[in-house]
């Protein structure tokens, strides 16, 4: 929906055509018929950034883990069967990756019936695994937690194991871009600690101006991340002592750059940070899986999660100063990182 997904295809498809392997990444929501796809993907992103209590309604209705019935998204998923078919049978593909919910539903459905021939291995990418990842026709599903790989197990009967997040490298290592961020924030911030303000590819989040200046008022450099939305980051962009650069195509120079990550989705920028060793703080999350994502993390002990702006204001001032408490935090979040997603993919397939 966002670009998380997107990244996390992306960084398997790396990883395998660096192995001398091919790889494909296919966007789902394409392939469904009728411009379904681009429906609901508009549907999503105007729900979380104008009406978030409409998503957090429709969360509650099809996706939220629980014992009671739910719709299940295989009818929709089952539209996009025949072309994804096209595309395993053009690429002669050994196995298939769904990183993606709905397509997790259609594989899923495509090996039950047999019509898949070939091994599906679920990528799962969040910290609260919703119902509609789960699907028992899968034939194997890499987590990014223990606690996610168990309750795959008991929804599915089938095999999960916990690999952790996939990220590219560079998180772990920085880069050259660094150095140019920080002479950028410097600017701004006037040698304040940097804290970035993730509001994901679309933009979306409660109340990120009241965030960015409340940082700024009490000895912080704030950097949102706008995404594509370029209302907000006009609206950002005249406040003092906040940097909001809009689209960023350097992120491990970015977080490196910065002491500590402000976040409300528990999505890929929350695991990126955790590779590069930026401590993480959860705030106003974005309804459903971005609330319970957020709860997760912080249970794990991998964040911290702020109920409120005191809070908030205590955590970056414990997780950005030099010390044993901002040591610990960011040796629980690299520990997420256990093996290579891929290379058990390869083996399944």
């Amino acid at each position: 929906m966002g670009s998380g997904h997107d990244t996390v295809a992306d960084e398997l498809v790396r990883r395998a055509r660096a192995e001398g392997r091919q790889a494909d990444a296919v966007d789902v929501l394409a392939l469904l018929p009728y411009g379904l796809g681009a429906g609901l993907r508009g549907f999503y992103r105007t729900a979380v950034r104008e009406a978030p209590w409409i998503y957090a309604a429709v969360y509650d209705f099809f996706l939220r883990p629980g014992p009671s019935p739910r719709p299940s998204g295989t009818p929709l998923a089952r539209l996009a069967g025949g072309r994804l078919m096209d595309v395993v049978r053009r690429t002669r593909a050994d196995v298939v990756v769904p990183v993606f919910h709905l397509a997790a539903q259609l594989t899923g459905h495509l090996r039950e019936r047999g019509v898949l021939g070939v091994p599906s291995v679920v990528v799962v990418v969040d910290f609260a695994a919703h119902r509609q990842w789960l699907h028992p026709g899968n034939d194997l599903y890499l987590c990014v937690t223990d606690e996610v790989a168990d309750e795959v197990r008991r929804g599915t009967g089938r095999s999960a194991r916990t690999t952790g997040p996939v990220v590219a490298p560079g998180f772990f290592t920085g880069g050259p871009g660094a150095e140019d961020w920080r002479r950028r924030i410097e600017r701004h911030g006037g040698g304040r600690p940097a804290v970035l303000l993730s509001a994901g590819a679309w933009g979306a989040g409660a109340e990120l101006a009241a965030t960015a200046r409340l940082l700024a008022g009490n000895g912080f450099a704030p950097v949102v991340l706008c995404g594509r939305n370029e209302r907000l980051r006009r609206a950002l962009s005249g406040l003092p002592g906040v940097l909001s650069p809009g689209w960023v195509t350097d992120m491990p120079g970015l977080l490196h750059a910065c002491a500590a990550l402000v976040d409300n989705a528990a999505g890929q920028t929350a695991v990126q940070a955790l590779a590069a060793g930026v401590p993480v703080v959860g705030y106003r999350p974005l309804p459903g899986h971005g609330a319970e994502g957020v709860c997760r993390m912080a249970a794990l002990g991998v964040s911290e999660q702020a109920s409120d702006e005191a809070a908030l204001l205590r955590s970056l001032t414990r997780l950005t100063a030099p010390g044993e408490t901002r040591e610990r935090r960011i040796a629980s979040g690299r520990a997420l990182f256990r093996e290579d997603a891929l290379s058990r993919v390869v083996a399944a397939g």
